[in-house]
């Protein structure tokens, strides 16, 4: 016989169903489903605000609480004083910005460079100093000369001994840095940045219709999958430091939110664009690792965009007066974007190269050549992104206020010349701060994203949700008030904010760097970021001329996207945190696929025969 319910069970049970009944009863009401999308939408608003300020903090405590532990690559010694060589090249001489400061009457303010190449071969280079540069008796011109571990290095009759790490002292001194990312977890980091990424999918599945619904959740998925393979590999390359991934990879999925606002209908083209982007960033992070092939390619990249930019003149379609669009195979790029990423290859240059004059005219006729063909085109606003670029190049290039003067005064009058010759621009520069004056022509898109960003709040409609995405040029040239409209102002700042402390980190990371390339090219391409920014921003809300710029990794629009992912490897390479960055190889001497020092007279590690400073014979300056 079946065991019997006991009557407070059977009444429990009845009560349980009757419950059921009542709330199926109740989700068939359309004011109850109302009311519980109207919950799970105002969660949701709160769980983006409290997933995007804790990627931010952590990504922050990640990069910027790492006290500072160089690289230590050898060591000049003259006297009792022992100088330690911090990066592959070294200014010497006698102002407080060179990495070898020798306070003599005789040391020029910078007087020599000594560089490290791929292959772990020195060289030093006399950069028009008056007390000369001498190794080991044999004067050392523009074209430099090599030195070796023991050799004398004389610095206008001072005499300092070159030391070079052997392996095993590379390996001690790398074994006592502190890996990147051990304080904050990068996994579980970006475990949060899928939560947030999964609660946008929800907001974009309340408000999207069935038929779009399966490619805007395939969109996500997709970039959800892509993060995590892109971690995945850095965990099998050794190195533990995402912090930059992650902050691009969060403003990339509001960029995937804005185009599944604005056209679901693109989802498709907008998964293969962000797949292409990140691969670009990875491939030219490898492509960084070797310095010598970087600055080889430099000439190549530069005759390739001064290439794109005459086609982009010659073929282009016009969108708003700027003929700054191609079409190919279905998808319209704009290639000045791509030139942007060839801009600052080309700009960045090593220390070696710096002080040579013809190098500093050529960057200028590059550069006036990039911003002569935008003028053409009429794209203003990226114009004003290469200025802003060719000045921080220039500045970091010379070290000289006065040519960034004399680039000022020259720009203020060809952007005269250009306001003038363009009426689209200067009735762009005559509305800007009166586009409430002519709200249904003239200040038509910045009244209506002032509009929009107000009505959004502090924690938006939600994806989806606004209407702003409905007028033209929205996801692009004013997608931080769409941003502001469905997401709130919280997010629209947060976003902001992320931007801002990869700058602040590409800075701190500058005077770090094993070579000046990699410093310069990541502080251009940070500053070309936060000009773009900025204008995008302070555009749309009336606060500058409004130029139709697009913001980083947010705006729709392919090409935008792959070249701020390309513009994150050059910031990545300057980063030499222990084993932050797979663009840097690590520092413990040789890798395997690089030469081996066949110098005659050298051992298997480097070191000269006769390693003890006592028997070092002191060589005095003679010109051979």
């Amino acid at each position: 016989m079946p065991r019997q319910l006991s009557t407070g069970s059977r009444m429990c049970y009845t009560v349980i169903l009757l419950e059921l009944v009542c709330l199926f009863d109740l989700f068939e009401r359309s004011d109850t489903v109302d009311a519980l999308t109207e919950y799970t939408l105002a969660a949701s608003k709160y769980a983006l605000i409290i997933l995007s300020l804790v990627i931010i903090v952590r990504c922050i405590r990640s990069m910027l609480s790492d006290r500072y532990e160089p690289e230590v690559w050898g060591y000049l010694w003259h006297e009792s004083q022992t100088y330690t060589l911090t990066h592959w090249e070294n200014i010497i001489g006698r102002t407080l910005s060179c990495d070898v400061r020798l306070i003599y009457p005789n040391v020029s303010r910078t007087h020599a460079v000594l560089t490290r190449n791929d292959k772990g071969l020195w060289r030093i280079y006399d950069i028009f100093s008056k007390g000369g540069v001498w190794v080991n008796g044999v004067k050392a011109g523009g074209r430099g000369l090599p030195v070796q571990h023991g050799d004398l290095i004389n610095i206008a009759g001072e005499s300092l001994r070159f030391h070079e790490l052997s392996h095993d002292d590379k390996e001690s001194y790398e074994s006592v840095r502190t890996a990147a990312g051990q304080g904050v977890s990068p996994a579980v980091t970006l475990f949060e940045l899928t939560l947030f990424q999964l609660a946008l999918l929800l907001q974009h599945c309340l408000s999207s219709s069935g038929e779009q619904l399966f490619a805007i959740a395939l969109a996500f998925f997709a970039l959800i999958g892509l993060e995590w393979c892109c971690y995945n590999a850095m965990r099998v390359m050794n190195r533990s430091g995402f912090e930059i991934e992650t902050i691009a990879f969060y403003l990339t999925t509001l960029g995937m939110s804005v185009a599944a606002s604005s056209t679901p209908d693109d989802m498709y083209k907008q998964i293969v664009l962000t797949i292409a982007a990140v691969l670009l960033f990875l491939f030219m992070g490898w492509w960084l690792r070797k310095l010598g092939r970087t600055a080889a390619a430099r000439i190549p990249i530069a005759a390739l965009a001064v290439l794109l930019m005459v086609v982009n003149i010659v073929a282009s379609d016009a969108v708003l007066g700027a003929h700054n669009w191609l079409e190919f195979g279905g998808f319209s790029f704009q290639p000045s974007e791509l030139v942007k990423v060839g801009y600052i290859y080309a700009g960045a240059s090593t220390l070696d190269r710096l002080y040579r004059r013809n190098n500093l005219y050529t960057f200028i006729g590059f550069s006036a050549f990039c911003v002569i063909a935008l003028a053409l085109i009429g794209d203003f606003g990226t114009a004003l992104i290469f200025f802003a670029t060719f000045l921080v190049i220039s500045y970091l290039r010379s070290g000289s206020i006065a040519t960034v003067l004399l680039a000022v005064t020259g720009a203020g009058l060809a952007g005269f010349l250009a306001v003038s010759v363009k009426p689209y621009i200067a009735q762009r520069f005559a509305t800007w701060g009166h586009a409430w004056e002519d709200i249904y022509d003239k200040g038509f898109q910045q009244t209506r994203a002032m509009s929009a960003a107000a009505s959004g709040g502090l924690y938006g409609k939600g994806a989806g949700g606004g209407w702003l995405k409905d007028i033209f040029a929205a996801n692009t040239d004013m997608v931080f008030a769409v941003i502001c409209e469905e997401q709130g102002l919280i997010i629209g700042l947060i976003m902001v904010l992320a931007v801002l402390v990869l700058a602040f980190f590409a800075v701190r990371s500058a005077r770090r760097g094993r070579s000046a390339y990699y410093s310069i090219a990541a502080c251009a391409a940070m500053s070309m970021l936060l000009v773009q920014l900025a204008l995008n921003v302070f555009g749309s809300l009336d606060l500058l001329p409004f130029t139709g710029v697009t913001f980083p990794f947010v705006s729709r629009g392919g090409t935008s996207l792959i070249s701020c992912w390309m513009l994150m490897a050059f910031i990545k390479s300057s980063d030499t945190r222990r084993n932050a960055s797979f663009a840097v190889r690590p520092g413990r001497g040789k890798d395997d696929d690089e030469a081996e020092d066949d110098t005659p007279g050298a051992s298997d590690n480097g070191y000269a025969p006769d390693d003890d400073p006592a028997n070092w014979e002191v060589w005095q300056p003679c010109e051979k």
